[in-house]
């Protein structure tokens, strides 16, 4: 089987990558051919198709003119159409499969696959064919309103950053897709959660929506079972994250229980400033990032927007260390409260504090939960099963076809 792989980054810029370069990796290991498409960059790794990646996109700065055309270019390009449509003529692929490919590459690329006879798959790591700002955030709040196709709603609600000119530019980039058809023409869209899968159902046909959960190599992820008596949270300090609810709970709970906060964003002067009792470590990577989660008691998931399938719940699982998440998006397919971790209701600074303080101070029940979520991640998580299914789309698509 030849599969082309696109996604707008070649290299590890978040979740969404972190899957593609799985499944990469699994067909080549497979014996099965991948050709790769994706942006120009100086981060990105190897490949023997570079040469046709498209020219790198930047659409911050830039004056006036520089600005319309990158619009126009979000809108539609005419540079990765032409592109991929000279690589599957060249390479003659059987299926095509799309990752992060909005903006830069844009979804035209999926209408060019189909005018040269080629499947396309999907796999929704955010909400984008439903919601034009993506992440389904108004005004910082969760938000449905563009759900059954109104997408004037983004206009109306100035949902990108309270600016209608970046409003108008997201209207005018859906209200084009979905004239073109592109998502139209998609043989299947792979949905990482339940919540997802039902959230694009309101735009595409149920059975075109597969679930297929991301996966975890739990072989190679082996935690030491050190507990050095810290609550940890990881990940971009923002507000729709949750971290500001975490920090109020840690500064007001009576039980004196640690807090680890790694990673950067724009709340971090802030939070610093405001919260002296919590440790802020910034970004971690590799062998650092790997012991620090290690040697947490367990992890806080605190998110106030609609997660999809958070790699950073099936990580801590993998170490077996219990978490605890926000009763929102696909995080309650993951997080079985008081089996694995415990779920607590978004927002709720009482709430959160309640369920940390209980597992903070009960070391017997934080064991006891961590091999639990070690236990469940393995067996319904795992890499080899995602893998699997992956396969079986792919199988399905042809098939049909």
């Amino acid at each position: 089987m030849k599969i082309l792989l696109a996604n707008k980054f070649f290299f590890r810029n978040g979740g969404s990558e972190v899957v593609m370069f799985q499944e990469r990796d699994y067909l080549l290991a497979s014996g099965h051919q991948v050709v790769d498409f994706s942006m120009q960059d100086e981060r990105n790794l190897p490949s023997d198709y570079a040469d046709q990646f498209v020219e790198r996109q930047d659409y911050r700065g830039g004056g006036k003119w520089a600005k319309l055309k990158s619009a126009a270019g979000m809108l539609h390009s005419p540079e990765a159409v032409r592109r991929i449509s000279a690589l599957i003529q060249a390479t003659r692929p059987d299926l095509v499969h799309c990752h992060n490919i909005y903006h830069q590459l844009t979804p035209s690329i999926i209408g060019a696959a189909k005018k040269l006879g080629v499947p396309v798959v999907l796999t929704l790591h955010d909400y984008k064919p439903i919601c034009p700002v993506y992440n389904r955030l108004s005004q910082g709040k969760p938000c449905s309103a563009c759900l059954d196709g109104d997408f004037t709603q983004v206009m109306k609600r100035r949902c990108a950053d309270g600016s209608l000119g970046k409003s108008a530019l997201l209207y005018a980039e859906a209200a084009v897709q979905r004239r073109l058809g592109n998502y139209e023409q998609v043989d299947a869209f792979i949905a990482p959660s339940r919540f997802m899968q039902e959230a694009i159902t309101h735009r595409i046909p149920v059975e075109q929506a597969r679930l297929l959960y991301n996966g975890m190599d739990t072989e190679g992820v082996r935690g030491t079972g050190a507990d050095d008596g810290y609550a940890l949270y990881l990940g971009r300090l923002s507000a729709e994250k949750g971290v500001g609810t975490l920090l109020e709970a840690h500064a007001s709970s009576r039980n004196g229980w640690n807090l680890v906060v790694a990673g950067t964003g724009p709340l971090e002067a802030e939070l610093k400033l405001k919260y002296k009792h919590a440790s802020f470590v910034g970004h971690v990577t590799g062998d650092r990032l790997r012991e620090v989660i290690d040697r947490a008691s367990v992890v806080v998931v605190p998110s106030e927007w609609y997660e999809n399938c958070p790699m950073s719940v099936l990580e801590a699982m993998a170490y077996g260390k219990p978490v605890v998440g926000s009763r929102m998006g696909g995080i309650p397919e993951l997080v079985l409260d008081g089996e694995t971790g415990f779920l607590f209701e978004a927002g709720s600074v009482d709430d959160l504090g309640a369920r940390l303080d209980q597992l903070m101070h009960d070391g017997n029940l934080r064991r006891r939960l961590g091999a639990n979520a070690r236990k469940r991640v393995q067996a319904d998580f795992s890499l080899d099963r995602h893998n699997t299914g992956l396969m079986d789309i792919y199988e399905s698509i042809l098939k049909a076809g």
